[in-house]
């Protein structure tokens, strides 16, 4: 039902123990009845879903609502938004490459400003 790409994605979790029922792992080949509610870890956070409607064949995107409804917790969407957060607040752009020379000396300029200010205290 689209909460992973691929079959073998899916199974993969399954096996790694990433795919929960009432806090049991589940195997890939686990069939679902209409009302089942299962979880599944996904980085930082846990998803959980409830099954509406059983489907035959793989669905698109729009009609995944129809047969399954994410309920998972406010707290757990809480923990994604500060994932993304923290990611934004790095000193560089993800996929800007490596730092110039320019960045490197700044860096090492305030890393080296704080740790010589420790440094006169000890001695």
């Amino acid at each position: 039902m689209r909460i992973y790409k691929t079959r073998s994605i899916a199974a993969d979790a399954c096996k790694k123990g990433r795919v929960k029922m009432n806090g049991v792992d589940l195997k890939p080949a686990k069939t679902f009845k209409v009302g089942d509610v299962f979880s599944v870890r996904k980085g930082p956070i846990t998803y959980t879903y409830k099954v509406l409607q059983l489907s035959e064949n793989r669905l698109g995107a729009k009609l995944v609502p129809d047969y399954m409804q994410d309920i998972t917790a406010p707290e757990q969407l809480e923990l994604l938004e500060l994932a993304r957060l923290g990611a934004k607040s790095g000193l560089r752009d993800r996929g800007t490459g490596r730092p110039t020379k320019k960045d490197r000396r700044d860096i090492i300029s305030f890393i080296s400003d704080d740790y010589d200010e420790g440094l006169d205290d000890i001695e």
